[in-house]
Parts: C-alpha cells; structure tokens; sequence
C-alpha cells in the first residue's frame, strides 16, 4: 500500500534555501515540492496532510556524535538506544551517528557488533556508526578497510585518556595512513593525555578535588597542542582530519590556520561550550559535577571565538557528544575526586533548539542553523542527500518547527533518561511540533507516537568534501 502525506503552508528551511512550499511525501521519500498556492500544489492529494501554517519545515537534524551506553570510569551512560533516540526525536533529530568502541585486545568486529546488538530493533529514528579505535595494530588497521565497505568510514583516535582510549603519534600516524589509502576519515579527540594526567597528580596532590578543577587541569593550551600535532600528523599521512568537541579559542585558531592553508580540516564544536562555561563546573558543592565532560567547558571569552568560527565556516557542525551520567549513583563516583567523576553531559535533545535561540540571538543565519546541524553533518559522513535536506529522493524525514513558541528546557519536562538538565531553566525560543522519519511520524504534535524498531541502520558513503 502506498501512502502520501502531504506537507502543506510551512516555509521550508534548506541550508540552500528558505521557500514557502509544499512537501508531498510517498513511500518514506520526499517527492516532490512546490510553491505553496501554485497550480501544481493545489492538485496534489493525500492520505494524510500536515498544516505547516506560521511553521518552518526543515530537514530532521543529524546529531553525528553521540554516546549511547558508552561505558566510562566503572559505569555506562544512562540513556539506552532506545530513550536516547526518542529524546533526539523530541528534540528535531531524526539521525544519530553514535560510536562504536573497540576494547584493546579485541578486534575491532567485536566492538562493532556489540554496538549492532544494542541498537537494534530498539531505535525510534535511524542511525549510523563510527568507530573508535583504542588499539592500532596490523590486524586492525587491515579491519579498517572492511569497515569502510561496509559503511563504517569514519574512525575516531584519542590523544586523551592514557590506559583507556589513548594512542601515542606512531599509532595515530599509522591510522591515519590507512585511512588516506581507504577513503575514511579520522576523526580526533584533540587533548594531551599525558600532560593531563601530571596535572592531575599535582592538584590532587594539593588537595584540590572539587569538580572545578577537572576544568583547570584539562588547559585550553593542552587542547591546542593536541589539535596542531594531530593536524600536522594528518599532514604527514596525506589524510583529512575532523577535529571533535573543539572548545578553546587556540584550537580555533590551530584549525583556521590549517583550512587557510587549504588542508582537509574540519572542526565541530557543541552546544554546551557555545552556551555553557566555567561558570557552571565552578557551581558551589558538587553541582559542578554535572557539567564535567571532555573537553572541559571553558571561560565565557572562548564563545565569541567558536561562534566566529561556525560563522567563517572554520569550524563546520555542531553535535551534541550527548554522554548522559545521572547526578545522582554516576556522576558522585566523584565525590572527593573529580578524576572519578563520569565525563559527560546530556544534549541530543537541545540542540535543536539551542541553535535556533542562536538564530533569534543573532550569532547564525537559519539558513546556517540547518547547514550545521543537519545538511554539513549528513555530508561529513557521507549521508547526503538521504538525509540532511529537504528534495526529491531524500528521506522524509521532516520536522515541523514552531519558531514563536516559547520553552523552559529542564529534567522535569525533557526525555532523555538521566535525572539533571545541563540547560535547567533556560528559556528558549523555537519548539519541535511534529516530526516524521522516512515519512513515519514519530512527534505528532507534542505527542510521541514512535515505536522502537521504527529506526534503521544507514552504512555510510565516505566524506562528500574529498570528492
């Protein structure tokens, strides 16, 4: 049975356009779309229509990092593919790209199908892998290249976390080789482990344990030396490099430079260090734990920096890093120690509409707003057109956006599984309304009415800025 819906009076935001059309939907595929009013609309007909009246019409956002029962420090974050893509559907996100996480000693097969296995069947939007890459070795990088071909094309290397995550230059250097032979793109957490770690030492050594000073260890200077020797690594290998949770001024600065030079470097930032700073970490008692995460929140000077840089396009998506841990049983394994304390904060249902307060704020366009957040991130890792825009042949996966009405983001209200809101309090502007997955509604006006299993798998293309 065939089913058409159509999408009538909303003005369609595009990274590429703005235009008040008609959407008309078949089989979970945009179709067709025209001026709302125009001959051909009026002749269009439907099993089910949509008043996008006084509405925009945009593109399901495509949260391309995210964290979904990711183990860290003796616990697992605590949303589920399962809430966690429903809280993204709530929030506008239609797909997610969560990472894969290789344990050293194992293949990385092992890791990959463990993340299959959580998150199939359970999905209420679709979603897509990376892979972390723990332990760089001649056995894994000839698995890269399967991954590739399977739809796996991008890899993520840590120069933090020494024992966990970690690998020194000659692994990265290696990784990044392959990937210049195999069409993947490395992506990197652009911190110095090494130097972190005598940071902590010594504050801890001095007694100084609250959870401010996670923030004071991780120096922004330390995220910039990791960013200009993984660029230069890159260099070295011929290989592109996207630069994850950029948050420092001076790493900024060390990818402008590079993109000036005209090199593959791409940088994304994220929401909590473009609305959030030390301020919060450095809340009294132990509040502060809720907004520990890696990189570290930064002082309020280092925003204008990274908004100049979505503006200038130097830096190019903004995702979430979504990685909830509950205040309460995971983020107090810290107490008395901030080295304990989970890194993590929880987004994938804000962004959306954090972006668009940026829009009403002035420091992005609409047009931009969609570019980062949903075409930009689709075409970074080779989902584009399917998703990220609004055309004939795309996914229908649609949101339908109230940008007047007026919100107050907290745990009381939100639907991610963890019992704390980074954003408690704030008020926004701009509210999802109704959202559709390949053309499936899943938000029907403020009322879910997805189902788990809804979401399925996307392999991915490689990077569609190396072409």
């Amino acid at each position: 049975m065939s089913t058409r819906t159509l999408v009538r009076g909303g003005l369609v935001v595009t990274a590429a356009d703005e235009i008040h059309a008609d959407v008309l939907i078949e089989d979970g595929r945009v179709v067709a779309l025209a001026a709302h009013g125009s001959d051909t609309a009026a002749g269009w007909t439907a099993d089910r229509t949509l008043d996008a009246t006084d509405r925009y019409v945009l593109p399901g956002g495509v949260d391309a990092h995210t964290h979904m029962e990711l183990p860290f420090g003796g616990t697992f974050a605590s949303d589920t593919f399962e809430t966690g893509t429903r809280a993204a559907a709530w929030g506008g996100t239609t797909t997610i790209v969560d990472f894969a996480v290789q344990t050293v000693g194992q293949g990385l097969r092992e890791g990959l199908d463990a993340w299959y296995a959580k998150a199939d069947g359970v999905c209420a939007i679709d979603y897509a892998f990376h892979m972390i890459l723990s332990d760089v070795n001649e056995y894994t990088l000839k698995e890269m290249d399967r991954l590739v071909q399977e739809g796996i094309t991008s890899f993520k290397l840590f120069m933090a976390y020494p024992g966990v995550f970690y690998s020194d230059d000659g692994r990265i250097l290696r990784a990044m080789q392959r990937s210049a032979e195999n069409g993947g793109l490395i992506m990197m957490h652009a911190e110095n482990g090494i130097a972190i770690d005598v940071l902590v030492e010594q504050a801890l050594a001095r007694g100084e344990t609250d959870p401010r000073y996670h923030g004071e260890v991780r120096k922004a200077l330390l995220e910039a030396e990791a960013t200009h020797r993984a660029i230069q690594l890159a260099r070295v290998a011929g290989a592109p490099l996207y630069v994850v949770h950029v948050s420092a001024e001076e790493a900024v600065a060390e990818i402008t430079t590079a993109r000036d030079k005209g090199l593959p470097v791409f940088g994304e930032t994220c929401p909590q260090y473009l609305f959030l700073s030390t301020d919060n970490i450095a809340e009294p008692g132990f509040e502060g734990a809720k907004y520990v995460c890696s990189t570290p929140l930064r002082p309020r000077e280092h925003q204008a920096a990274l908004w100049r840089g979505l503006r200038g396009n130097d830096l190019q998506v903004v995702s979430t890093d979504h990685c909830p841990f509950c205040f309460t049983g995971q983020k107090d394994l810290g107490r008395g120690d901030f080295s304990k304390i989970p890194n993590g904060l929880p987004g994938v249902e804000n962004r959306m509409d954090l972006l668009h307060q940026a829009v009403v704020d002035g420091h992005i366009s609409r047009r931009r707003w969609i570019e980062i957040a949903c075409a930009t991130p689709a075409r970074m890792f080779g989902l584009y057109p399917k998703k990220g825009t609004i055309a004939p042949g795309a996914d229908a996966d649609i949101v339908i956006y109230d940008p007047h009405a007026r919100q107050t983001l907290s745990a009381a209200t939100h639907h991610m599984n963890v019992d704390y809101s980074a954003y408690e309090g704030r008020t926004v502007t701009g509210r999802v309304e109704t959202v559709l997955s390949r053309g499936e509604p899943v938000i029907d006006q403020r009322e879910y009415v997805g189902r788990a299993g809804h979401g399925t798998f996307v392999p991915r293309s490689t990077c569609q800025y190396l072409d």
